[in-house]
């Protein structure tokens, strides 16, 4: 079986939409507008392309991500990666081309039966709509968290708002850097 991995950059309030400066968000872009830039913050991003076998990605996230990413020097180690985009509306035309091999999933059923397969880990960058289905759906064995110091009050949250029971999460690994970013690593208890 496959592991799934979340990573994302999320506020202390929990937002994580829009941290690289889409375009029409009220706070894009606080994740370099408002926090010092540290190298050593960001280490665990090189990390997940080297030991990453796919990716899953939402169609919203996809659309933002695939025309700009494959050009990109530091997220080179993504680009012969297979990736798989979950969504019940886009269609194969609107794949992009040299981005390595791409297939959409229409239900988290298939994203169930994926993590089935034999493989490496699968990491979803971004996709806050999927990542409210997969953690419902019990399909998320880990999160990567870098948590910045901010209070964002308006956005898409990591987690959904779902009434289900509580979910414990074992803490693997944590380090906090001078300019108030954590790194937290959870494994999911299950």
């Amino acid at each position: 079986m496959r592991t799934v991995i979340s990573t994302a950059f999320v506020s202390l309030d929990g937002v994580v939409e829009a941290p690289g400066g889409e375009a029409g968000y009220r706070n894009a872009g606080w994740t370099y507008k408002d926090v010092e830039f540290l190298p050593e913050a960001f280490e665990i991003k090189g990390r997940e392309q080297q030991e990453a076998a796919a990716m899953l990605l939402g169609r919203v996230s996809y659309e933002a991500f695939s025309p700009v990413w494959p050009g990109m020097p530091e997220f080179a180690g993504y680009k012969a990666m297979p990736k798989y985009v979950v969504s019940t509306t886009l269609g194969e035309e609107s794949l992009v081309d040299g981005w390595g091999p791409t297939e959409i999933l229409r239900s988290l059923d298939e994203v169930a039966a994926l993590k089935e397969t034999e493989g490496g880990p699968i990491i979803v960058h971004g996709s806050a709509t999927l990542n409210h289905g997969l953690s419902d759906a019990g399909l998320i064995d880990r999160y990567h968290l870098l948590v910045f110091p901010l209070l964002l009050g308006a956005g898409k949250r990591l987690f959904s708002a779902a009434d289900k029971d509580a979910q414990r999460l074992e803490l693997v690994e944590h380090e906090a850097y001078a300019n108030g970013l954590q790194k937290n690593v959870f494994d999911v208890v299950r």
